[in-house]
């Protein structure tokens, strides 16, 4: 049954903007503006990841997906929650847009879950120290609220020339590995597919998944590629043959699932979502009324600087329900 969240008798918050404060208002909007028309100007940047060659490379030589139009295929509707979309960028080495791998919240088959997708557009989706960070991040989401966790792995390994920054501490990347385990432990589900290179740490967060498709051709699963092969043994092997797919679905058991296509592997794990016995998080169908003023207002009331303050019951009054506070 639907119920209301507040005594009636709650005060009504008086959030008219008065006259004195017009001046700071109209500062504090100027900057809001500026400030939101760079943010937009860096996802833009952040949403091409490798930049168009890269794609391009991605999608007609190695006749792979975009990270992005994945998700299209894995999710319920387009519409997610992106996590850390920022982070990568501006670094003293330069840019790594979304640190490489894109993170976030979103729905498969009625299933809240937490993403995590390698961006091989990104210097090869090799994994960088940020990208390390990001991802224990969205594992922290994923076990705080309890929530089924994919990965689509697409990941060249760590980035060495960094790997100081990336293994040897608690915060670093066997964390990853870490988390996933306890995870399994919690009776919380990890799913992975396999939908491109899948190198040295890489390959761990597969194989130790409840359920992993792979996708024929283009998946691959080893610690050391066939360079590695060739230095230590002398011997030439071909990628299918080291790791691929029909190897690791016919011989040695690491994947669950064969899949032909990446279309057809984002279809199976949606299978294999949809009959875990996860139940999704309750919704709460709870009235509420809308402040009763113009939530839009706050770009005017998020000060510049402590100069450009106002009182904080403006903003409190249009962020509360029917304006009401106590």
């Amino acid at each position: 049954a639907k119920y209301r969240r507040y005594a009636k008798t709650y005060p009504v918050l008086d959030g008219r903007i008065l006259s004195v404060y017009r001046h700071v208002f109209e500062e504090n909007l100027r900057n809001s503006e500026a400030v939101i028309k760079r943010y937009s100007e860096l996802l833009e940047v952040a949403s091409k990841g490798g930049g168009e060659n890269a794609i391009l490379r991605h999608t007609q030589r190695n006749k792979k997906l975009f990270v992005r139009e994945r998700l299209k295929l894995l999710l319920d509707d387009e519409s997610f929650l992106e996590l850390s979309p920022l982070a990568g960028l501006s670094l003293p080495y330069g840019d790594v847009p979304a640190a490489g791998c894109l993170t976030g919240i979103g729905k498969i088959c009625g299933v809240w879950c937490v993403f995590m997708a390698n961006d091989a557009t990104v210097k090869g989706g090799t994994i960088y120290p940020i990208g390390v960070k990001k991802q224990l991040r969205a594992q922290e989401i994923a076990m705080q609220n309890r929530l089924l966790s994919v990965y689509l792995v697409d990941s060249g390994g760590a980035f060495l020339p960094l790997q100081s920054e990336l293994f040897p501490d608690k915060s670093h990347g066997g964390r990853v590995f870490y988390n996933e385990a306890i995870m399994s432990a919690m009776r919380i589900p990890q799913v992975a597919v396999v939908c491109g290179s899948c190198v040295a740490g890489g390959a761990y967060v597969p194989t130790m998944a409840e359920e992993t498709v792979i996708i024929d051709k283009i998946g691959t699963l080893f610690l050391a590629g066939p360079p590695l092969v060739k230095a230590a043994t002398g011997e030439y092997v071909s990628p299918e043959d080291l790791g691929g797919a029909k190897l690791h679905s016919r011989v040695s058991g690491c994947s669950d699932h064969f899949a032909s296509s990446e279309k057809e592997a984002y279809e199976r794990i949606r299978n294999v979502i949809s009959t875990l016995n996860y139940d999704p998080l309750p919704e709460e169908a709870a009235e509420h009324d809308s402040p009763l003023y113009s939530p839009e207002e706050l770009l005017g009331l998020a000060p510049q600087g402590y100069r450009c303050t106002l009182p904080v019951k403006l903003i409190l009054s249009r962020l509360m329900d029917g304006s009401r506070f106590q």
